[in-house]
């Protein structure tokens, strides 16, 4: 009976699976003149900026705990966003291991007379959860549901494990760079 009480509590203190919608973010703002660069478009620092925020709120609302960006894997400037344009970055978590949560991150510009539509940008993020204390904390499987969740959370395996390799080639690489000032 012990045993009995011992296994529900573990197997009810796992986090519960978790739809990709669920975490679904959307955001939508203008391109003024100072978000723009000498080409007259978004400058890419802003919209990355754009893209952590709103992905880091897609990986809290789909472990509701405190996440940290461990990784921007990919930033695709596909097509430029200008002035005329509405920029709408949607984000959602395609794929979660114990404690590491990818969320996927589409750009749309919109055309703000016309109302033609564009993918302009993608981006692939990874957090970590931790709880307060600032321990790792479990998060949900994923389940994705459309044909695009579906798409993206079947070749998720494949980068996280790009993202393993390319994480030990930083490390080698870092140890090899100087910390000294250049003058000294």
């Amino acid at each position: 009976m012990k045993a009995m009480s011992e296994q529900q509590s573990t197997t009810s203190s796992l986090p519960a699976p978790k739809h990709c919608k669920e975490s679904r973010v959307f955001k939508t703002g203008r391109v003024f003149p100072n978000d723009v660069n000498n080409h007259q478009t978004l400058f890419g620092g802003k919209l990355m900026s754009l893209i952590d925020e709103t992905a880091s709120i897609s990986a809290m609302r789909h472990c509701r705990h405190n996440v940290v960006t461990a990784s921007t894997d990919s930033v695709d400037f596909l097509r430029p966003i200008r002035p005329t344009d509405s920029v709408c970055l949607e984000s959602f978590v395609t794929w979660t291991g114990k404690t590491s949560i990818e969320v996927f991150v589409k750009v749309i510009a919109e055309q703000l007379y016309t109302g033609e539509r564009v993918v302009a940008a993608t981006s692939f993020l990874t957090f970590v959860a931790r709880h307060e204390d600032g321990s790792a904390a479990f998060v949900p499987p994923v389940i994705p549901d459309t044909e695009e969740e579906k798409l993206l959370h079947e070749s998720a395996t494949e980068r996280a494990e790009l993202r393993k390799v390319r994480r030990i080639a930083s490390k080698q690489l870092a140890d090899k760079l100087t910390t000294s000032k250049y003058w000294e």
